[in-house]
């Protein structure tokens, strides 16, 4: 960690950016100063009232799981080689700009979301802060290894899934929606190029170890960070399923998605022709290269509940 973070401060506006460059809410959302202010949020409105319900459901799972930062940041600083007593140490600043610019995402869908009149605002704001009351574990430990693994698959997963989001707004009519998903999306593919290089580099310097921490975190599966999401009187981890079953059923992230990004990265990180590796590491490699083939095959018997679920996040109207 300590090798890799030397050159952290050359790479870092190359998946960061300066924070006085960067998109804000209040850019693409109506300006309560403004006197036309009322009528634009009028239009905002006529615009959610044609966002289908399976769509809002997802909409606000993808709000509250931006909004569980603090969990998020205060587990990576928690990893080897991070030593957030030191400001300047290059990890540290790394995960607090990153923090920084991830932080942007919940607060402008949830800016939309309580315009939109589509949601029961308190009751997601409980379901928010259950999220962080409880925490996740996504059995990486202090490894940076499994964590750079973990946030490599994680944030190609939000980036497809805001991506879709917003691609679909746009076949509901709302351009304004589109756009803010759109941009989200590439602020999370930003940061999946980041964890990505880290990995890459490690290959070139651990090669086994992290080949075995690669194996590892897909034989435990990569679990989503909102997996313990829940509502008022529901068990811890109940509501993610159902938003899970919404997101499947409405294309924004499903299985298949899943595996094409354990296939992306299977070839971006050039699995197969990694060098040095020990005997170890040649058989996780072995079990990698074969997996997705074996994914597809459950994922061709495995259909999307198809069960209705009313979430408490949802207004009537």
């Amino acid at each position: 960690m300590k090798f890799i973070g030397q050159k952290i401060d050359s790479v870092f506006y190359e998946f960061l950016k300066p924070i006085e460059e960067l998109w804000q809410p209040s850019d693409f959302l109506p300006d309560s100063a403004n006197e036309n202010f009322l009528s634009d949020v009028k239009l905002l409105q006529e615009a959610a009232r044609e966002l289908p319900y399976d769509y809002i459901a997802v909409l606000v799972g993808d709000t509250i799981t931006e909004e569980a930062l603090p969990t998020y940041e205060s587990w990576l600083m928690t990893v080897e080689g991070v030593n957030q007593q030191d400001p300047q140490q290059g990890w540290t600043k790394w995960i607090r700009a990153w923090t920084a610019e991830e932080n942007r995402h919940g607060d402008l869908l949830n800016k939309y979301l309580y315009l939109s009149g589509r949601v029961n605002m308190r009751a997601m704001e409980v379901s928010t802060q259950y999220l962080i009351a409880d925490g996740f574990d996504i059995e990486t430990g202090t490894d940076p290894y499994r964590n750079f693994v973990y946030t490599s698959f994680q944030e190609l997963a939000t980036n497809i899934s805001h991506r879709r989001t917003a691609t679909l707004a746009k076949q509901y009519g709302n351009t304004l929606l589109s756009k803010m998903c759109g941009v989200i999306a590439a602020d999370e593919m930003r940061h999946a190029k980041a964890y990505k290089a880290f990995v890459e580099r490690i290959f070139e310097v651990d090669s086994s170890e992290m080949m075995l921490a690669f194996e590892d975190m897909m034989r435990k599966k990569i679990v989503m960070p909102a997996h313990f999401l829940r509502e008022t009187g529901v068990k811890i981890g109940e509501t993610f399923s159902h938003y899970s079953d919404a997101a499947q059923r409405i294309g924004v992230y499903t299985t298949y998605d899943y595996i094409e990004i354990m296939d992306s990265l299977l070839k971006e990180w050039k699995i197969d022709k990694v060098s040095g590796l020990n005997e170890a590491g040649e058989k996780a490699r072995d079990y990698l290269m074969a997996l997705p083939t074996r994914l597809k095959r459950v994922a061709e018997r495995t259909k999307a509940p198809n069960l209705d679920y009313n979430f408490s996040w949802i207004s009537a109207y």
